[in-house]
């Protein structure tokens, strides 16, 4: 385990000190938050959007269950709304129109491209002002609207929030912990899917071979240690890095690695990597009971 992962995780008795002595910040930091959502004012753009966040920093499965929910609406042209984290370019970018992809994977960001390369009646469009991307998504002529990490945005909305099955140390805010609003907030969101109950994680690993070196760029890589095969060694990079292909060379060579293996979000920076690639390929099952609920709202927000 990272030391970052270990400190809101199973932080040592040094680290608790860190995180009391920060607890006046933490305070502050879920203050704002809180009265930042509370006090906007509604915004209504007369559209289906379905919000899907988390109140844990990291990952939690918010890409594929958008990839996942997708799959149920195959007659509406959809539109995947996301901020882009750690993309090359800036302002408004649409990364696909119906499938067809519009940008490289640096000006796209790594989960916007892996949806647009996933999702084939969707146009995905990244923007730090949600508003605008909203807007276009509408203007392209869009009947429905994912809009990925939207919680914290007053539209008028459906309030997905997911909630891992492993859950940080201590219930606070950052960075004395990894919530971004205080823990109570999930009372308000309109569908808490909780992991191992309302979804659960279904991993294979195609194009496998038998000396797989696992190398990943996401938030709290441990959480693959659950899915993962027999491998010869773990490179961690930050979430969202850039991978060094000298480093890699070097490594695979040292290790005598027959592939890399890596998540479908790595995969889409290694395109011009000249060796074996085996993927862990994660795909959500979700419940049907949360399914018909996304359904029942959209149709109604369409039919309204």
């Amino acid at each position: 385990m990272r030391l970052i992962d270990r400190y809101f995780y199973k932080p040592t008795w040094w680290q608790k000190i860190i995180i009391f002595l920060l607890l006046p910040l933490s305070f502050f930091y879920c203050l704002i938050a809180f009265l930042k959502r509370k006090f906007l004012f509604q915004t209504d753009f007369g559209i289906p959007i379905v919000s899907v966040g988390n109140l844990v920093v990291g990952g939690s499965g918010k890409t594929p269950f958008i990839l996942e929910m997708a799959k149920f609406f195959p007659h509406y042209k959809i539109a995947i709304v996301s901020r882009g984290y750690k993309r090359r370019s800036k302002g408004l970018v649409v990364v696909s129109d119906q499938g067809k992809i519009l940008c490289p994977q640096e000006d796209a960001g790594d989960e916007p491209f892996l949806m647009a390369k996933s999702v084939k009646n969707a146009s995905v469009i990244v923007c730090k002002k949600r508003k605008e991307a909203i807007l276009k998504a509408k203007e392209m002529g869009c009947e429905m609207i994912f809009l990925d990490d939207g919680f914290r945005f007053n539209y008028k909305k459906l309030n997905v929030v997911l909630k891992p099955k492993l859950e940080p140390y201590y219930p606070f805010c950052l960075p004395s912990g990894m919530y971004r609003e205080w823990r109570g907030s999930y009372r308000e969101a309109d569908l808490v899917v909780q992991e191992g109950i309302d979804y659960a994680r279904e991993v294979s690993v195609k194009n496998p071979s038998e000396r797989m070196l696992l190398l990943t760029a996401i938030a709290n890589p441990s959480r693959l240690d659950e899915f993962l095969p027999s491998v010869v060694g773990k490179i961690y990079y930050a979430d969202h890095a850039r991978f060094d292909f000298d480093e890699l060379k070097k490594k695979i060579q040292d290790l005598k690695a027959s592939s890399l293996l890596v998540t479908s979000k790595d995969l889409v920076k290694l395109e011009d990597f000249d060796f074996p690639i085996s993927v862990l390929e994660l795909r959500l099952k979700i419940d049907q009971q949360i399914i018909d609920q996304i359904q029942t709202y959209v149709k109604g927000e369409k039919d309204a």
